[in-house]
């Protein structure tokens, strides 16, 4: 029988930790088809901070770096740096990058720095509950704001993408969504105009990517992706926005 499927070699064997409904492994899968894809495999080092992503360097087949929470820019600054002609992404979720770790993310995209930065916004901490993160929508209930999201109490969730398209020198920035295969193909293609343009030697690339977290928003896993469709994407809307060098 002919075979009509096969496992990018860039995942390991190991067993998903991730809840059923998860987007995790399907983001983990886009990243590791992008990369055989580009034939980087040798040349590519991961970097996943504290969350939900901790243990992604028993799902990758590639160097992987465990950073502290927040921390996984400078950490990814480092490496790049080091080792300018390696492929350097860093795996974040939102309690990661847009609370503790928005100093980073922002003075990364400031710099420059020639990284590529995967954003996985569930809206929660996933990881450690389901508390409310920078970016919960207004009335999202969640472990730490059981009434609801109060803006007068933390104010409007922040939006990632058009905070970093205003710094000058990103150079690339997109928000994807997983709810549809359509927009699981655009993620992809999104992922890899990211590493593309870092290996061409552009600047700061970021994609940013709306997933399910079923467990922590008390829903099944297809009532969360109608959740993404009616609620996350009209607050954060998909598409490019910011992209040098489309401008050129």
């Amino acid at each position: 029988m002919a075979a009509v499927f096969e496992k990018t070699n860039l995942l390991t064997d190991k067993q998903f930790h991730y809840c059923p409904g998860c987007n995790h492994g399907i983001i983990h899968r886009l990243i590791a088809e992008v990369i055989e894809e580009m034939r980087m495999g040798k040349k590519v080092i991961g970097v996943a901070p504290v969350g939900c992503s901790a243990f992604a360097y028993e799902y990758f087949n590639c160097d992987m770096f465990l950073a502290a929470h927040g921390r996984a820019p400078a950490t990814a600054t480092g490496i790049k740096r080091a080792r300018p002609d390696s492929l350097v992404f860093t795996y974040q979720g939102d309690g990661d990058l847009a609370s503790i770790g928005t100093a980073e993310i922002v003075h990364a995209a400031h710099r420059g720095e020639k990284i590529s930065t995967i954003f996985v916004n569930n809206a929660v901490y996933g990881m450690t509950g389901g508390q409310m993160a920078p970016t919960t929508l207004l009335g999202q209930i969640t472990t730490t704001s059981p009434k609801g999201r109060d803006a007068s109490v933390s104010g409007t969730p922040l939006k990632v993408c058009e905070l970093l398209a205003a710094v000058p020198d990103t150079y690339y920035v997109e928000r994807c969504a997983l709810n549809t295969n359509a927009n699981i193909l655009k993620a992809k293609k999104a992922i890899r105009k990211a590493f593309e343009y870092q290996m061409e030697g552009k600047g700061f690339c970021m994609v940013e990517i709306l997933s399910a977290c079923p467990t922590n928003w008390g829903m099944s896993p297809v009532e969360s992706m109608k959740w993404i469709e009616e609620k996350m994407i009209p607050y954060y809307p998909l598409g490019v926005y910011k992209d040098k060098g489309a401008e050129q």
